[in-house]
């Protein structure tokens, strides 16, 4: 009996991804069926090039065509990607950006920009178009961990219009006020100019198309969380803390900001910084200096997940001194830790979208 298209369609269509709960002929996963006697080829486009669960679908695939077409079938997965977004049409914001990720923090000192970083660079290394801006105003640390230190943005014309040009570093798209100013000038600033400057990096900055902007807020509440907010569809922040009891009340209080009724920003989770110390000559071994499950009580608390638990380490304080993060160390455990951190984050933020999109859907019938 000789394998047909509708045959291989009826297969995958016993295929789920694990996350959105819906099978792939459904979502519209699959597509450029061939096949040449035994052999079949197909395109599988996942939500993120990030998945961390590609190999667990590529495999049940093959294991679907086999079982209800055929044992003999010599099946090749061409696994691509398509990021999703729940963004109108239409936007002038930003309107080649699809998924927009506001980093924020409690407290200053939580390594909220050092997880800003890796998590954007580790995103890129998985074949997503990434940018990053850094609008922690009064504390600019991304260009010293990015190794763009006096580095200036150009501006160049686009349609008529001159627009600043992010810089380029690691696979991304960069822009920070530190670009801006002198490394010892302090930047002292009231509200409006604050709101001001990020105004122009959202709206006067040539970004193109991008899968996710990463945007390494202040730490606290304030006038930055308020105009961005305002100005752009966030699709979801992410909260870094600390395991320690003292950081416990500033995220409660960051999380609350993101729920009030001018901001309502969906709390993607929770990241915990500093989560524990393994020497190198005992990497199996854990010293929980600030305590011990801080992190996963928060998110279980507001019913989010915990993202991820990054350790300390000395590539993680080396990397941002010297502008090699520790995410481009693939065999370092910081490495390996904001490798899975980036993949964790795409994967909710499709399942986020999914929902949105499924939401919509529901509300129109």
């Amino acid at each position: 009996m000789s394998i047909t298209k509708a045959a291989i369609i009826n297969a995958l269509s016993y295929v789920d991804d694990p996350d959105l709960g819906k099978d792939l002929v459904t979502l519209n996963m699959v597509d450029n069926i061939h096949i040449d006697g035994n052999k079949v080829s197909f395109r599988l486009i996942l939500t993120t090039p990030a998945c961390p669960l590609k190999e667990q679908i590529k495999n049940a695939c093959i294991t679907a065509i086999r079982h209800f077409v055929s044992k003999e079938a010599e099946v090749h997965v061409d696994i691509t990607s398509r990021v999703t977004t729940h963004r109108q049409d239409g936007s002038n914001i930003l309107p080649g950006v699809k998924n927009i990720v506001a980093v924020a923090s409690g407290k200053g000192g939580v390594g909220k920009s050092t997880v800003s970083v890796n998590l954007a660079i580790g995103l890129a290394k998985n074949g997503a178009k990434v940018g990053l801006i850094d609008a922690d105003i009064y504390g600019p640390s991304v260009p010293v961990m990015m190794s763009l230190r006096q580095k200036r943005p150009h501006v160049i014309q686009v349609n008529g219009q001159n627009k600043i040009e992010p810089i380029e570093q690691y696979g991304i798209k960069t822009l920070s006020i530190g670009f801006l100013a002198e490394e010892t000038q302090a930047i002292v600033w009231r509200g409006p100019m604050v709101s001001s400057a990020l105004r122009q990096f959202i709206t006067d900055a040539e970004w193109g198309e991008l899968d996710y902007l990463v945007i390494d807020l202040p730490p606290g509440t304030g006038d930055v969380h308020l105009t961005l907010a305002q100005l752009v569809p966030i699709t979801a922040a992410v909260v870094v803390t600390t395991p320690q009891e003292v950081a416990k009340a500033d995220v409660v209080r960051s999380i609350g900001m993101f729920q009030l009724p001018q901001i309502n920003v969906p709390v993607l989770g929770i990241i915990e910084n500093m989560s524990y110390f393994s020497p190198p000559e005992l990497p199996d071994k854990k010293y929980y200096l600030f305590g011990k499950g801080g992190g996963q009580a928060l998110a279980e608390s507001f019913h989010v997940p915990l993202l991820g638990q990054i350790p300390i380490v000395e590539d993680i304080r080396k990397g941002g001194d010297e502008g090699m993060p520790a995410v481009l160390l693939p065999d370092s455990p910081a490495g390996k830790e904001f490798a899975f951190l980036a993949q964790t984050v795409a994967r909710y933020i499709a399942i986020a979208n999914a929902n949105v999109q499924t939401s919509k859907t529901l509300s129109a019938q």
